[in-house]
């Protein structure tokens, strides 16, 4: 140590931390900023099991309207056509609400992969179930089967917040919308493009009685297929992101009885310690949990051996910014879902009935339209506007643009009842909505975020994101049946020229707007 250097200690006042050189802090600093490469190929795994969901939300939406005047249900009332479809959209994302924190749980339990690779298996066959279905009582009933196997649509963020970490989570997040507009792309335009094929191509599809009388089974075998594809591949491709220790040491017990009792062995320790090691632990890819030791064999050897690490309980989660986040999730969830059913409902109605007059293949094709230009414009941007202005302005954001897509519908009418159709200004109107719509878009990924920021301990992450999906499923849930009802009260009473359900949504998201303030600030690196 040189002399000044201990002058330098001894003029110290006792007690104060010595200086830390400025090479050090150039280099903290440094860490901080530089970003962690995303997992892509992880990540394109679970992005598909995320795709399958809104192929099989959305592609009945451009047929549904139709399906449920075919069935009869209606007795030829196209007031009552709402009513029923509302139930029919509303019922996926009620058995939705009733599954997913079930499943998040049960992930934090026996793993991710299990949970998730499950789901688009079961949701393959549901729809061509609903395909198959000709009354109203069994369309309801495979919607539900497609809702319990998209429940796990939370646990895909789970894995997605495990194999990231605050320098790369804000750009994994901002992808997360992209696969709903791939998916809300793709489902509307199958749905508009592939219904009734035998009418649209007679001299084709006509000819093959199956179809002529199953009209809307080829649109949902489609997005069956795209089901089962994700399904294939997350069996094949995905890695197991939840650390051994943290699984429930009673399966742990039970299979390593399993093993003591039917695997061969020659009796020697080493062999039987070999045959009941743990296999290699998954990867943890830079997750924010800590990182956590595997099981070593004898833990498996001695059921009773405590090698998990304890995961507190659920009501850990109720602090004032996890609450926040996830009310303002669920109510913002309710508003996008009442606009996303009003659509397709307000767009097919005819125009005396406060509608367009569109048919399911324009329809398709407006909505398909929408999907691919939303989709581009969020690939190119999202990331950087998440990362610049934080998830809390963008929400704040989406918010004002949700108020103008709702007011959208009764001016889109008004023009259209005095140009007698769809003409040049309502096609404005609707190039107008769906820009709005665009805007709205960032706010599901920036609600992620806040979700994951706002969870006050990591190892009830699963239970953290699963809570937050049961609100919003909820939410999407009760929307249609809500929004639907809403707009056939409206026209059949006269409501306030049958516009009502507009000014009573353009309330709520002005409730909306004073929600946000109690939001939690969060800043990404």
């Amino acid at each position: 140590m040189s002399a000044q250097e201990h002058v330098d200690d001894a003029t110290r006042e006792e007690g104060q931390p010595k200086p830390v050189p400025s090479a050090v802090i150039v280099e903290e600093r440094r860490r901080k900023v530089e970003r962690t490469p995303l997992p892509k190929l992880q990540l394109a795994v679970v992005f598909l099991v995320q795709f399958a969901e809104p192929v099989t939300a959305m592609v009945i939406y451009p047929f549904v309207n139709q399906l449920v005047r075919e069935t009869g249900i209606t007795g030829g009332n196209e007031a009552k056509t709402g009513y029923y479809a509302g139930i029919i959209e509303s019922t996926f994302f009620l058995s939705e609400t009733l599954t997913v924190l079930a499943w998040g749980w049960l992930s934090d339990q026996v793993g991710r992969k299990p949970v998730l690779i499950l789901g688009p298996l079961g949701l393959s066959f549901a729809m061509l179930g609903f395909g198959l279905s000709k009354s109203f009582w069994p369309l309801v009933l495979f919607r539900t089967l497609q809702g319990f196997f998209n429940g796990n649509i939370g646990v895909s963020k789970s894995v997605i917040a495990e194999i990231t970490d605050s320098t790369n989570i804000g750009d994994a997040y901002a992808l997360t919308p992209l696969m709903w507009s791939c998916g809300t792309t793709l489902g509307p335009m199958l749905g508009g493009l592939l219904s009734n094929p035998a009418a649209q191509w007679p001299d084709t599809l006509g000819k093959i009685a199956f179809l002529r009388q199953y009209p809307y089974f080829l649109p949902c075998a489609a997005a069956s297929f795209v089901a089962f594809v994700s399904f294939a591949v997350s069996f094949i491709a995905m890695k197991e992101t939840l650390p051994p220790s943290r699984k429930s040491n009673k399966l742990k017990a039970s299979w390593a009885r399993l093993i003591n009792k039917f695997s061969p062995t020659d009796g020697t320790d080493e062999s039987r310690a070999a045959l009941l090691s743990d296999p290699e632990p998954a990867p943890t890819y830079g997750t924010t949990t800590p990182p956590l030791h595997s099981s070593s064999s004898t833990s498996l050897q001695d059921p009773n051996a405590n090698v998990e690490t304890k995961v507190p309980p659920i009501t850990d989660l109720l602090v004032p910014d996890y609450i926040a986040t996830v009310l303002n999730y669920g109510f913002f969830s309710f508003l996008d879902m009442s606009v996303s059913a009003l659509i397709p409902l307000i767009y097919s109605t005819p125009i005396k009935y406060g509608g367009l007059g569109m048919d399911p293949f324009t329809i398709g094709v407006i909505m398909g339209t929408y999907g691919i230009c939303k989709g581009v414009l969020l690939a190119l941007f999202l990331g950087k506007t998440v990362r610049r202005y934080g998830p809390t302005k963008l929400i704040q954001t989406s918010i004002f643009a949700q108020f103008v897509s709702m007011s959208a519908f009764p001016v889109a009418n008004l023009l259209a009842r005095r140009a007698g159709g769809a003409d040049g200004r309502v096609a404005c109107v609707i190039i107008l909505q769906y820009l709005a719509q665009t805007m709205v878009a960032p706010c599901y990924s920036s609600m992620t975020i806040l979700v994951v920021r706002s969870c006050p301990n990591k190892l009830l992450l699963g239970s953290a994101n699963g809570a937050a999906q049961t609100l919003t499923s909820a939410s999407r849930a009760f929307a249609p049946a809500i929004a639907s009802s809403l707009f056939s009260l409206s026209v059949q009473r006269n409501w306030a020229g049958g516009y009502a359900v507009y000014y009573i949504f353009l309330v709520l998201v002005l409730l909306m707007v004073r929600m946000t303030r109690y939001l939690p600030a969060v800043t990404l690196d």
